[in-house]
């Protein structure tokens, strides 16, 4: 730690991450232990947590993310989607397609940005809220493979038909970038994306990758 930062607020961020990891929640022991601090601390931290609903504490006394924090995550997307639509526009334009960046919200899907081409005559209509399964549609495969960390990929996902008949998608995932699960990717009606669209949404994706990192 130096003397620009505080300890105090780098605990209770630390506390915080310690609990997103973890499905069943931990114990002021299980938190003493991992932060390398006594119990007094760790209760002090949880208090003020709570205080913001940030923790919540079950019947049995585990600490568990609150419902403040998703408060704070709906402010995450505007950002998210500023810094994505360069590259979506610049992959729109380019392929004629309409381009879009998905993030993992729970089990499912979620497009929180969406570009569409300005000079084809007609195009695939996709809407920013868009919700689907993750393991139907491109968007959502880009991301589970990515999850999975599959090395015989050729870096993207391609469908036909999953989501919207006679559509086809690509997308590939967004990688390094700590604390988003995501992909980037085009649908358009075909019935077949064209062999250079493939890579095409692999560049995009990394260059929002660089952009949120």
């Amino acid at each position: 730690m130096t003397a620009e930062t505080s300890q105090t607020l780098d605990r209770g961020l630390r506390v915080l991450k310690l609990l997103a990891d973890t499905d069943h929640g931990l114990t002021v022991t299980e938190l003493s232990n991992k932060l390398g601090v006594n119990r007094t601390v760790v209760y002090r931290l949880l208090a003020t947590l709570e205080q913001h609903s940030l923790v919540r504490r079950d019947i049995g006394g585990r600490a568990r993310v609150g419902l403040g924090v998703l408060q704070l995550g709906r402010q995450v997307h505007p950002l998210v989607r500023e810094a994505a639509l360069p590259a979506l526009r610049s992959l729109a334009e380019d392929v004629g397609a309409t381009a879009h960046l998905t993030l993992v919200d729970g089990t499912e899907a979620l497009a929180v940005a969406v570009v569409e081409p300005t000079w084809t005559d007609y195009h695939v209509a996709y809407r920013a809220g868009f919700r689907h399964p993750l393991d139907r549609g491109a968007a959502g495969r880009a991301i589970l493979a990515a999850r999975a960390g599959r090395p015989d990929d050729p870096g993207y996902a391609l469908t036909h038909g999953e989501l919207e008949a006679g559509a086809s998608g690509a997308a590939a995932p967004l990688i390094g970038v700590t604390g988003i699960e995501g992909s980037v990717g085009v649908v358009m009606l075909c019935d077949s994306v064209p062999e250079r669209v493939g890579p095409r949404v692999v560049d995009a994706a990394r260059e929002v990758s660089d952009a949120l990192s």
